[in-house]
């Protein structure tokens, strides 16, 4: 088995679908390779199709009109991104851009629209995957909104604790400015909270590796969203 066919059999839109069904997913796609640092699309662009992730990380962001990037999300292996154009068929309302090298499945509107036709049960899966994103997105508006910077940072790793099966310890697969942006911040901000949650021992950071000291601290940060004064 090939990297794509593993990576549309593992995938959440389709790993429920019968064999036969994902044989077609994978003879309508179309593979695409990208250095480091590649636009994908940009804001605007024509959304005549999305992607899957077979080896990768892409990250989904928007710029602002004095040209400020805010980071989305950050998309890795199996997830797809771009869903938007096989109901709408309008323009992509963020860009995507490679933050490694990256093996990607492109899968055309019209086809991937036929096969849903022929397969209801792609298109409830579909639908299940836009209703959790659309559930994460919510919830990072209400992150940037409500908290603070240290409320969103102890969220995003208790997150990716769990991401990683790690309640102990987290790697982060970023720079620390590409998280900055996600968390709504800049990255001198993002560093000073970081050793002020250090010095409550709350963390420990080495590099990219973080070690999550208190966990009940932790989430206690994350749910009041406000540091506790020295």
């Amino acid at each position: 088995m090939d990297k794509l066919t593993t990576a549309i059999s593992l995938s959440p839109l389709f790993r429920d679908l019968p064999l036969e069904h994902r044989i077609k997913i994978r003879q309508i796609s179309i593979e695409k390779s990208y250095r480091k640092g590649e636009c994908i699309f940009t804001e605007g662009d024509e959304s005549n199709g999305f992607y899957l992730i077979v080896e990768g990380k892409v990250k989904i962001f928007k710029l602002s009109s004095e040209g400020k990037e805010k980071i989305l999300h950050i998309f890795t292996d199996g997830e797809p991104f771009g869903e938007v154009a096989v109901f709408s068929g309008s323009e992509f309302p963020a860009g995507a851009e490679t933050l490694v090298k990256s093996h990607l499945a492109f899968f055309p509107r019209n086809a991937f629209v036929n096969l849903i036709t022929e397969h209801p049960t792609l298109a409830m899966n579909m639908m299940a995957v836009l209703s959790k994103r659309l559930k994460q997105f919510t919830a990072q508006i209400e992150e940037l909104s409500l908290k603070d910077v240290p409320g969103r940072l102890a969220g995003y790793l208790l997150y990716l604790s769990q991401e990683q099966k790690n309640e102990g310890r987290v790697a982060l697969s970023i720079t620390k400015g590409q998280l900055a942006s996600l968390l709504g911040t800049i990255p001198e901000t993002l560093s000073r909270m970081m050793a002020k949650m250090a010095g409550q021992k709350l963390i420990d950071v080495q590099g990219r590796d973080i070690a999550l000291l208190d966990i009940e601290g932790l989430e206690e940060l994350a749910t009041s969203g406000r540091l506790a004064e020295d």
